[in-house]
């Protein structure tokens, strides 16, 4: 099993695709990043690190899509429910099929926050908006999306902001 040494990725996980080369790679990585979970060593993680095994991976659900895809379990079965690969392999395929948004989506979402039609919106408030509505990010996670996003005005070219995450 590889290893790697962070370099800041806002993924923060030893099987992200961005630091660890094998993740994102078919069903040996997506094995090998499930077996980086298991901390207890009987081939089995527990529910609540579905989502994150999921994200490194590449995929992106959100936290309501894996509670239904794990049938909306209690926060005390998220913490101690477990369950094995082969039961996770099929919840990954379903959050893979779930519709992902397109850069006209997003674009179209943050054009609502543009008062003056120029194509840019402040950058304080897509600060409130990331760490208060939908999936709500901390604020390092939003320090480190909004890197050299923000202009001298602060203000966020909108459509190159999207390019810029739909890349990350």
């Amino acid at each position: 099993m590889a290893w790697v040494t962070f370099s800041g990725c806002i993924s923060c996980s030893p099987c992200c695709t961005k630091c660890f080369p094998n993740a994102g790679g078919g069903r040996e990585a997506e094995q090998e990043a499930f077996g980086l979970f298991d901390r207890v060593g009987d081939n089995q993680v527990a529910y609540n690190q579905v989502a994150d095994i999921m994200r490194a991976l590449g995929q992106n659900p959100t936290n309501k899509d894996v509670a239904k895809i794990l049938g909306n379990p209690s926060a005390d079965d998220m913490a101690n429910k477990r369950l094995n690969f082969d039961a996770f392999l099929p919840m990954l395929k379903a959050v893979d099929a779930i519709q992902k948004g397109t850069y006209d989506d997003y674009v179209e979402g943050l054009r609502v926050f543009d008062k003056e039609g120029n194509g840019t919106v402040m950058g304080a408030e897509l600060r409130i908006v990331l760490s208060t509505l939908g999936e709500k990010m901390t604020e390092p996670e939003i320090d480190a999306l909004m890197a050299g996003q923000e202009d001298e005005n602060g203000s966020v070219h909108y459509e190159a902001f999207v390019k810029h995450i739909m890349s990350v």
